[in-house]
This record gives structure tokens, sequence and C-alpha cells, in this order.
């Protein structure tokens, strides 16, 4: 891979001038997602196993277009698999380890927001893992991933680019916003101080990782939208899926009833209506000022 995604410091021009309009963006999207459920029953019908990658710069927008992904998918055939910090354990273990009880098995996509990329970015540049454990890193991993595909995975890598100006604004935006302020952390606001060190971690770990059998994808990310439908569009242009043959499906007619009687309804404890509450309170407010 010889473009580079990023460059130190770039600066983004106004997103908003270059948006991609709203009502063409759910449109395709929800087209695409719709060839995502096809894709999901050939996975679930053939037996194949799919693993996609989401990486990136933090606030780049990888958890969201991950939501998008999945949003009309089975839970049970489409997995996210998002590892908190290892245990100790963990540590003491061989590094892929951890990873390998989360890939998928027959007819089963595994979607992994962030991954064993880890070492190569945030350990490498907070100092988390050694010297020696990162070139180790770099030698095997190129081994792993041809492990995996060799054995019939299905393996696609994304990294989500996005300008140093616009995380900005969105670690910003995030901090005015209580309802995502959880989203931040103060490893995340590191990453504005340590930019080129991420930088430099990132293009090292392209010329060892981008490989022919697991080639890295790059998702320019500066408008989500965008990132968003160019993401989807091409993971399913590099799967040879097809419309997989459904049995057909019918509602059988409702029988007769035998006799059965519910039992009262003081018998149970049900939740408190309080949407009804609400929708009381708003018609005697409309009453007062009708009134009025």
């Amino acid at each position: 891979m010889t473009k580079k995604d990023e460059t130190p410091h770039r600066r983004s021009t106004d997103v908003s001038a270059k948006r991609m309009p709203k009502q063409l963006y759910e449109k395709e999207l929800f087209s695409l997602q719709a060839e995502l459920v096809e894709l999901q029953e050939w996975v679930r019908s053939t037996g194949a196993r799919l693993v996609v990658i989401f990486e990136g710069r933090d606030a780049a927008g990888k958890g969201s277009t991950i939501k998008r992904v999945t949003q009309y998918l089975n839970p049970r055939v489409a997995r996210i698999v998002a590892l908190p910090t290892p245990t100790e354990r963990e540590r003491t273990e061989w590094y892929f380890q951890r990873y390998v009880p989360h890939l998928p098995a027959a007819g089963e996509i595994r979607l992994f927001d962030r991954s064993w990329y880890n070492r190569a970015g945030v350990e490498r540049v907070m100092g988390f893992c050694t010297p020696d454990e990162y070139r180790r890193f770099l030698h095997q991993t190129p081994i792993f991933e041809r492990l995996l595909v060799e054995d019939g995975i299905l393996l696609r890598k994304y990294w989500f680019s996005v300008s140093d100006a616009e995380q900005e604004r969105r670690f910003k935006s995030r901090l005015d916003d209580p309802m995502r302020r959880w989203k931040l952390s103060p490893m995340d606001l590191e990453s504005i101080t340590r930019w080129e060190d991420y930088s430099r971690a990132k293009d090292e770990m392209l010329v060892h990782t981008d490989i022919p059998e697991a080639p890295w994808y790059v998702v320019e990310a500066d408008d989500k939208r965008t990132a968003r439908i160019n993401m989807i569009h091409h993971l399913l242009s590099t799967i040879p899926y097809f419309a997989a043959a459904r049995p057909p499906l019918a509602l059988p007619k409702r029988p007769q009833p035998t006799g059965y009687e519910r039992p009262p309804r003081e018998l149970s404890t049900y939740v408190p209506d309080h949407a009804a509450e609400l929708i009381a309170a708003a018609q005697a407010r409309s009453a007062e000022k009708g009134g009025n």
C-alpha cells in the first residue's frame, strides 16, 4: 500500500460543505443494508465464515459504521467483538490467544471493533508492550492472518482515516453531549497530543501487515455518511455472495378456542403505564392552552 491515509496535522476543509446529502445517503444506505441481509443469508446457508476488522483513529466513525452494518442483521449470526483491557492472565498468553475464541464458526459473521491491531497502535504508542513484543507482533500477524485465510475464513480489514481537525471537532462534540460523553476517555484525549506518534505507528503497521492475502482498505472518514456508504459497498463487492434460496413461509390458520381462560390480571404484576400518564398530561396542557 503506497498511499498514506493521513499526513501529520492534515487539516480538513469544511465537512458540511462536502457532506453527502441526507436523502441520498439514507436511500443508498437502506439499499446496501438490504444487500447485507442477503449476504448474511448466504453466509448462514453456505457455512461461510466472515471476519471484518474495523480499525482507525479514535472518533473516526468505526462504531457508528458497525451499527449501520448490523442494524438489520440477526445478532445470532453477526456479532460484534469489542474486547476489554486484557486481564493479568491474558497478558501472559500468546498475544493472539484471546482473540481466537471469538473467530466465527460456519455460518457466522464477526465484526471486530478494534482487534489484535491494538498492539500496533495504542500499545505501541503508549508503551503498553515491550519492543520485543511489538516486533514479534509485526512478524507473526501476517502468518496468523494467512492461516485464517488458508482455513477458509473471509478476512476484511478496514482502516478509518480522519483528519486531526475533524477528530478534534468530534471530541468537542462528545464533551458537550451528556449522552455521548461516555465515549471519551483520558486515553482518547491523549491521542491528540500523540497524533504524529500514532501516524508513524500506523505507517509501520501497514508496511508489515498489508499482505495480498489480507490487504488493508482505507476509508476516508471525515464525512461519516460517505464513510459508511463506501465501506459497506466495498465489503459487499469483495464477497461472491448470491441470493440464497429461502423456504416459503405462510402464516397458519389460528385454531378454534378450546376453552382456555386467561388468569385474572390482578394476579400479575404489570409495568406502570407511564406512557398513558405522559399522554394525559400533554392533553391537559393542550386543553389549558385552548381554554386561554
